[in-house]
């Protein structure tokens, strides 16, 4: 009898078990509200190319944090490989130790990892000694003859919702053989030459013509590299600068005027990218207007949208 009541007992402690463990499944997989408003399907997809970060904290950290986005980066570079794994451990991110260009052989540059400057177009000597420290910066440690892959000859790859890229003059290139991959791609993230530093390095002006023929415009300026010029140097420090244009990185998005070509889950996306990667509250409340025209929302979504937006501040 008592052996009865122990089973009897057991297999109770075992259900209730399972339902904790079920109940505490469903919790984990329900889907996060954002800004009490919408939810999305699917976590966005985040591709970083030439991911191995210098002195700087990505746009799109807020999102990870979040629980919102997966990534996934590329760095060709093995000295990067290890500290790319270190800083973002491995359960939201996938690593491709790729050097992404044409699909054909070529030479790469390499400079100190702490430079950010290898790359495979050929350091140019003048455009170097032009700035303050970049002869140091740009100086080549060897070179090596490396098989570059096509972004879109890459398998078992998730097309991406927003593209950071920052590969020192090769962006051009990748997006040229990348496009299947892309097509859907909501926004990108580019460092963009007005000065090449690198012989036959794309400028900016090129990269604007191919992300406009693309059906992207510019949207914002994340930063902007000013540079002294030698031999002037300000305030005992090479590093302040003058007025002499460098780089920047600037974000192209689909262009807002055909929001009626994005499905009801880019436009969410959108902006969340807007929201936070880029702080762009204004262009975040136009979508969610959008979305209360196609009945996704509840009417004045956006003006609650906004008050939460001013609490916050």
């Amino acid at each position: 009898m008592d052996q009865i009541k122990n089973t009897r007992k057991l297999n109770t402690l075992t259900t209730l078990r399972k339902d904790f463990i079920m109940t505490h499944l469903r919790t984990l997989q329900q889907k996060q509200k954002i800004f009490d408003l919408f939810e999305i399907e699917k976590k966005i997809e985040v591709m970083d190319i030439g991911a191995a970060a210098i002195a700087e904290t990505p746009c799109y950290t807020s999102l990870l944090n979040n629980n919102l986005a997966h990534l996934t980066v590329f760095d060709g570079d093995k000295r990067q490989i290890e500290k790319l794994k270190k800083i973002y451990g491995s359960e939201n991110v996938t690593v491709f130790e790729h050097f992404l260009f044409d699909g054909k052989e070529h030479e790469v540059y390499f400079c100190s990892p702490a430079s950010g400057m290898t790359s495979i177009f050929k350091p140019n000597i003048k455009a170097l000694e032009f700035f303050n420290g970049f002869n140091n910066f740009g100086k080549v440690e060897r070179k090596e003859k490396i098989l570059t892959k096509k972004l879109d000859s890459i398998k078992k790859l998730e097309s991406p919702d927003f593209l950071k890229m920052d590969v020192q003059g090769a962006e051009l290139k990748i997006i040229q053989n990348g496009k299947k991959t892309l097509k859907n791609c909501l926004a990108f993230q580019l460092e963009v030459s007005y000065f090449p530093l690198y012989e036959k390095q794309p400028t900016f002006g090129e990269i604007d013509l191919q992300m406009r023929k693309l059906g992207y415009v510019p949207h914002c300026f994340l930063a902007v590299k000013r540079w002294s010029i030698t031999p002037t140097i300000f305030n005992n420090n090479f590093r302040v600068p003058g007025n002499q244009l460098l780089e920047s990185d600037i974000v192209y998005v689909k262009d807002p005027i055909h929001f009626n070509l994005l499905t009801d889950e880019q436009l969410k996306k959108m902006s969340l990218l807007m929201h936070f990667c880029f702080k762009s509250v204004d262009f975040s409340t136009r979508i969610i207007l959008e979305m209360e025209k196609r009945k996704l929302l509840e009417p004045k979504s956006h003006l609650y949208y906004l008050k939460k937006m001013n609490e916050n501040n």
